[in-house]
């Protein structure tokens, strides 16, 4: 059974930084795409970060570029979302996904095979 486990979210003032973690769980992450995904109140799920860790690629939205990074262990079979420089506009419930297919737009939601139940991350101004 694939399981996706976020931890690591919270309340953060502008400015700070929060490290995501998704424990994975029943497959081979190193075999898949990871993402992360964000969903605020009363908008669409967007689109984040993604990592294909055999292919040692990454791709980022504009919005978090340069202040976001992701990254995975795996010995730990976690993959990380480093946010640094925190602002308001990041608060969101943020989403782990994996996706069996490694090519295309790692942007689209739908493509994700698995999904994690999320972390609420606040950032208060």
């Amino acid at each position: 059974q694939v399981q996706l486990a976020e931890s690591g979210g919270g309340l953060v003032q502008a400015g700070g930084s929060l490290r995501l973690s998704c424990a994975v769980s029943g497959l081979a992450f190193t075999d898949y795409r990871m993402a992360w995904f964000r969903q605020a109140p009363g908008k669409e799920r967007q689109f984040v970060a993604a990592i294909t860790y055999r292919l040692g690629a990454t791709s980022y939205a504009d919005s978090v570029k340069g202040r976001f990074t992701i990254s995975a262990d795996t010995a730990k079979s976690t993959v990380y979302l480093q946010m640094n420089r925190l602002k308001p506009e990041d608060t969101a419930v943020y989403y782990c996904a994996a996706e069996r297919a490694t090519f295309g737009d790692p942007g689209i939601m739908t493509t994700y095979d698995y999904w994690g139940q999320g972390t609420q991350v606040t950032v208060s101004s």
